[in-house]
Formats: structure tokens, C-alpha cells, sequence
């Protein structure tokens, strides 16, 4: 008699908060292929990057909100609830982290400031394999079915490889568009872009000066194999991302020409 397979363990968090439609259109979309488990801020902490609360304390309380799947929300940030998930729900690491999905883009540059994926790169630093995923739609009534649709398939799809490998580490951009225009799905590099910000000086009903920021999105890079020109033409992005920061090309020329 054949044994029957253990299902994966998946460790679901966010960074727009345990009440957002997209991390429920998340679990939604994997609740099948695997053992849930979701553990996610208790409110909204867009552009926390990788930040990690210091001298403060960490509270978690249990949620009865996806029927029978283990929900907890915490008071920290995103990598805090991965952090807290291994260390104290889990008791041990998840096979895979997913992170999402997240209302508007994080393509390009927003990589470097993205809750989400900082909470997904905090778990491949763990040797978790990780994904986050981000549709690019910032409204809370936006139509995530499409987003549900490509997320099961990319899930899937990594869970049926023998072994992943444990650093791995997706950006997955999708488009905000009816199934039937998304193209597919392309493997691309980061692109060149980024925000040209200004802070518009204003006052509020006291006289006293405050700022805001505003800013307009630039892309400077016309390569045809940049996540920014996939979603432009309607395909899924998938970018590879890694933690190590090293620039391995000049770190060689520094090598070779630098004499300190």
C-alpha cells in the first residue's frame, strides 16, 4: 500500500494587513496544495522594507478568519511575522513562504522598499524557498481572479519540482487585467526605474509646515526582458532575487586595479 504524500507546509504573510482581500485571495488560491498557515501584520505596513522592531514588544493574537486554516496577526512588520512564524507557531521552518498579494506594483525598483518582499527574502535568508506576489492594482474592490489563477499555477508548478533549492526567491508582478488578455508568464530581470520624488511643502489647519511625498514613476531601462516591459505588454513577471548584494563584476575590477 502506497503511503500517502505529506502535504507541503506554506507559511502566508503580507504586508498590507491579515484584513486585506488580497492576502485572503492568496490563501484562496493555495489552500489546496498544502498545510496553511498565515501570520500576518494587524495593520497596514506598506514601504516597511526589511525593518525589524527593536525595543518594542511583539504581540500575537490567534484569528478565526479563513475557516479551519491556523491565522495569527502580530503587532510587528513583515519580516517580524515570518521571524515569530519559524520561532514560535511553527516551531520549525515552513516549505515554502508565500508573501501577498499585494495591492499595487513591486516591480523594478520597489523591491528595495516592498514589505512584501521583504517578508519573502526574510525567509529565504531562513533557507526558506519563497515568493511573493503583487498585482497591479492598488484598490481594495480590485478583481484578484486572475491573480488567484496565475498564483496557483506558479505554486503548483515550484511544488511539483523534487527539490527546491532553498535560497530561491520570486518577485511575481501580475497585470490588472481580465484573464483572457494576460499573455503568460515571463522570466525577467529587475528594471532600471524608479521614482523621481518631490516633497510637496504644505501647511496644516494650525499654519505649521509638514511634507508629502509625491513623486512620478521613470523607467530608464528599454530592454525588452525587464519586469517593468512585461507588465507593460500584459505578462506576468517572475524576477529571481537574491539577498546577496555583492557587485561581483566591480568587487573583479577592484581586485585586479585597486591598490590602497
Amino acid at each position: 500500500m502506497t503511503k500517502a504524500k505529506k502535504k507541503p507546509t506554506i507559511l502566508i504573510t503580507n504586508d498590507d494587513g491579515i484584513t486585506a482581500p488580497g492576502i485572503k485571495n492568496l490563501v484562496e488560491a493555495v489552500k489546496e496544495l498544502g498545510k496553511i498557515v498565515v501570520v500576518a501584520p494587524d495593520k497596514a505596513q506598506s514601504g516597511m522594507g526589511h525593518a525589524i522592531t527593536i525595543g518594542q514588544p511583539l504581540r500575537m493574537t490567534k484569528m478565526d478568519m479563513f475557516g479551519d486554516i491556523e491565522a495569527w496577526q502580530t503587532s510587528g512588520t513583515p519580516v517580524d511575522c515570518v521571524k515569530l512564524a519559524v520561532d514560535k507557531i511553527l516551531h520549525g521552518k515552513p516549505d515554502l513562504c508565500l508573501s501577498g498579494i499585494n495591492h499595487g506594483a513591486n516591480h523594478s525598483i520597489n523591491v528595495i522598499y516592498s514589505g512584501t518582499m521583504s517578508a519573502a527574502m526574510e525567509a529565504s535568508i531562513e533557507s526558506i524557498p519563497s515568493i511573493g506576489f503583487s498585482l497591479l492594482d492598488y484598490s481594495y474592490e480590485a478583481d484578484f481572479a486572475p491573480a488567484r489563477h496565475f498564483v496557483k499555477k506558479i505554486v503548483a508548478s515550484l511544488l511539483k519540482q523534487k527539490k527546491l533549492d532553498k535560497h530561491l526567491l520570486l518577485n511575481v508582478n501580475i497585470p490588472s487585467s481580465p484573464l483572457e488578455l494576460i499573455k503568460g508568464v515571463k522570466i525577467c530581470r529587475q528594471a532600471y526605474a524608479k521614482y523621481e520624488e518631490d516633497f510637496e511643502e504644505r501647511k496644516d489647519p494650525h499654519g505649521k509646515k509638514y511634507y508629502w511625498l509625491t513623486g512620478e514613476f521613470i523607467n530608464f531601462d528599454k530592454g525588452k526582458d525587464t519586469d517593468v516591459w512585461a507588465l507593460e505588454h500584459n505578462y506576468v513577471s517572475v524576477v529571481p532575487v537574491q539577498f546577496d548584494l555583492t557587485n561581483y563584476k566591480l568587487k573583479s575590477q577592484l581586485e585586479k586595479n585597486w591598490k590602497v
